[in-house]
């Protein structure tokens, strides 16, 4: 048997040492969320989660959108999916809050103003 670059033998005697795997880069067609999109959005679903809202997420990277689904029960389908759509950044905006129906709750340009849609608590203040 023969392995191709980057994998190993899982046979191979590592010597109680674990094999170094680094990340991949995502495929140049495939769109992703960036770490400040990600992060504003993981402390939302955090704080949805302490208030026993949500319960689990998952998070898929297409070749025209990247989706954040979030669900009530692992079984179920999702109520709420944030979407990012860079093909619609000109026309409606990036991204969306799309409910459980299909029913587009909000949609924007910027994704701080989107999630409100999500959690009205989260007002900018201006000083």
């Amino acid at each position: 048997m023969t392995f191709g670059p980057g994998e190993i033998d899982p046979s191979e005697n590592m010597g109680g040492r674990s094999p170094v795997r680094f990340p991949a880069a995502p495929p140049q067609n495939q769109v992703t969320f960036s770490h400040r999109e990600l992060s504003r959005i993981l402390s939302l679903y955090g704080r949805k989660v302490a208030a026993g809202e949500w319960r689990d997420y998952a998070i898929d990277f297409l070749k025209d959108r990247a989706v954040f689904s979030v669900f009530r029960r692992a079984s179920e389908v999702p109520i709420y999916r944030i979407e990012k759509s860079p093909r619609l950044a000109r026309k409606q905006g990036t991204y969306s809050v799309i409910s459980a129906t299909g029913l587009i709750v909000r949609r924007g340009h910027e994704l701080e103003r989107v999630l409100r849609a999500l959690d009205p608590s989260l007002q900018v203040v201006a000083g």
